[in-house]
Formats: C-alpha cells, sequence, structure tokens
C-alpha cells in the first residue's frame, strides 16, 4: 500500500460511480505526478463493480482502495467518517480531495477535526509549491472579490474539496494498469443515524450542473420579467438556464441558477450568454464549457472575447429572432 499519495474520494449512488470521481482525478494525477508519488481512489460505498472500478485506473488512478458493504450503500457521515478516518491512519496520504459536493462537504470538515488538519473547501486551483510539497489551495473568497490561495503547513494530510466542473476528466486509457485492492469495512460503532429515504433539492432539479446547455442571463436583460425569453430558448435547445450574480443579487431569479464563483462552476457543450458582460467571477464558472456563445450590445464586453461565436446585438431581437428560426426549422423537419 502507498503511503504519502494523493487520494481522490470517488462517490457513487446505487452502485453506479459519479461523474465527479473522474473530475477529481484529473486533478490528482496532477498533483502525484509532480510530487512524485501514487495517485489513489478511493471508494466507499456498495455493489460497485470491479468492472466500474477499472474505470478508475483507466482514468488516472494508480491504485483504487474498494471499501463496500451494506452500511455503505447510503451517505451516512458518521459511518463514511469513521470508515475514511481509519484508512488515513493506516494508510497515512499526503493529500486527499474530495468534491464539493453534499456528501464531501459534509465528510470532510467532519474527518478533518477527527484528525485535527486543515480542509480548505470549494478550492477551484490546486498546485503544490516547490520545495515543500505543501497543497497550495486557491479559492474565492469575500464574496468572490478575491481569490485567496492557502497552505497547511504543519499537519497532514492536506485535504481540500474541488468545485464539481472545475476540470475535464482524463482520457480513458485502457492500456492503463493499476490495483484494485478489497479493504473490509474497519471496526467502527454502528451510526445513530438512520436513513429512511431520499429527495431531490431545487438545486439539484434545476440541473444547471448537468445540463449539456446552459442559458445564461445578466444585467443587460433589464428586468427579472425578461428571462422569460431565455426560459424559451432553453426550453427550444433542451437546456436549464442560469444567470450571473449581478442578476441574481437583483432578485430577477433565484440563487440556485447563480454561475460563477459564488454560485456554481459548469461545463456544459454549450453555454450561451445574453446580456453577460463578462466579469472574471463569471467567466471562472464558465471557462471548461466546450462552446461559448455571446449575446451582447457592447462590442467590448469580455465574454465576447472569451467566446467560441460572437453576436454584437440588442439581445431583444436577436433572441427571438433566434427562437423563431429554431421554431421554424423544427417545422419544416415534422412538415
Amino acid at each position: 500500500m502507498t503511503k504519502q499519495a494523493v487520494w481522490t474520494l470517488a462517490e457513487q449512488f446505487d452502485g453506479e460511480l459519479k461523474a465527479v470521481s473522474f473530475e477529481l482525478l484529473a486533478r490528482g494525477r496532477k498533483l502525484a505526478d509532480k510530487l512524485g508519488t501514487g495517485l489513489v481512489s478511493v471508494l466507499l460505498g456498495d455493489g460497485v463493480s470491479d468492472a466500474a472500478l477499472e474505470w478508475l485506473i483507466r482514468q488516472g488512478a494508480d491504485t483504487v482502495y474498494s471499501v463496500q458493504h451494506p452500511a455503505l450503500k447510503y451517505f451516512v457521515c458518521e459511518t463514511y467518517a469513521r470508515t475514511l478516518e481509519s484508512l488515513i491512519r493506516e494508510y497515512q496520504p499526503a493529500i486527499i480531495l474530495a468534491a464539493a459536493t453534499s456528501t464531501g462537504r459534509t465528510l470532510m470538515p467532519y474527518t478533518a477535526i477527527k484528525l485535527r488538519t486543515g480542509l480548505t473547501a470549494d478550492c477551484t486551483e490546486l498546485d503544490v509549491e516547490e520545495g515543500t510539497g505543501n497543497l497550495l489551495q486557491t479559492r474565492p473568497a469575500i464574496g468572490g472579490n478575491i481569490m485567496a490561495t492557502i497552505k497547511t503547513p504543519d499537519t497532514r494530510p492536506q485535504m481540500a474539496t474541488v468545485r464539481p466542473k472545475s476540470a475535464r476528466p482524463l482520457a480513458a486509457d485502457a492500456a492503463r494498469k493499476g490495483e484494485i485492492a478489497h479493504i473490509p469495512l474497519p471496526e467502527i460503532p454502528a451510526a445513530k443515524t438512520r436513513v429512511t429515504g431520499y429527495r431531490r433539492d431545487e438545486a439539484d432539479a434545476l440541473g444547471i450542473e448537468a445540463a449539456d446547455v446552459v442559458v445564461a442571463g445578466g444585467r443587460g436583460l433589464k428586468k427579472g420579467e425578461n428571462f422569460g425569453m431565455l426560459r424559451e430558448l432553453a426550453e427550444r435547445l433542451h437546456g436549464a438556464v442560469g444567470a450571473s450574480r449581478d442578476a441574481v443579487d437583483r432578485g430577477w431569479i433565484s440563487y440556485p441558477h447563480q454561475i460563477g464563483l459564488s454560485g456554481k462552476t459548469i461545463s456544459p457543450k454549450v453555454y450561451v450568454g445574453i446580456g453577460i458582460s463578462g466579469a472574471i467571477q463569471h467567466l471562472a464558472g464558465i471557462k471548461t464549457s466546450e462552446t461559448i456563445v455571446s449575446i451582447n450590445s457592447d462590442p467590448d464586453a469580455a465574454l465576447h472575447q472569451l467566446a467560441d461565436l460572437s453576436i454584437v446585438g440588442d439581445a431583444f431581437r436577436v433572441v427571438p429572432e433566434i427562437i423563431k428560426r429554431l421554431d421554424a426549422r423544427k417545422g419544416a423537419q415534422h412538415g
């Protein structure tokens, strides 16, 4: 078993690995290579097949530690934290990364306290300090107005949660070889919590993080009622509606739609920004999008500079025209 390795936590639900598991491997691979150590993916759960675990190796892991037991089928913080703490004390990793999901944001602080070590939450960038091996953990601070880089020089392991969709998974390599180690559930006290069921909250239902197409609006829409045309466009494109912080602060749309350092990081196939100037905080939340489209009457809007396709024009004329042409194309296809 590799000590002083970089660990990433894989997430699963009903035996299926979540996409964020592979995003974290891309982050971890870079750090492990820089430190000259191994990369371990840690899976706590139940019912995940070896075939599924092999994909963790194909996409960056050197070793997979798999702890599977009916007690780990659903996320219960006490059980997961005690299991993870036991593994950490035995195998002594240097760095542990988890996703800034509801699981990671609950599990990692609980575990860090038990280990008396540091934790930086909601990181957007990670690196290793030359000469010390300290993890450089960069995250937005003061409402996203500055970026702070944090170190944990005196305690180990170094722990961080990372924003989902802030990195692309590595390409799968069928030739990569690695080890899958099945580790028994440690002897830990039974949890006092009992799972009775799950429900999806509003943010999950909106789905902007998982959507292939996101249509987002900003201050240029002038008032909340004008988000109606964005919803129409998103419906035609089978996408979700997002927003800039400015639009959310003005009360035009609710916070779960917010994109950027103080909102959500997204990585859709197509992002369409309408009436969004392109503040650095917003651009950081969309930079991994495959194709970026900007619609803004200001030719100097920062979003135009990042976009793959820029339309300089009045959104109140451009967007209805796009909807009209999409409807016409659909009608022709069914005619």
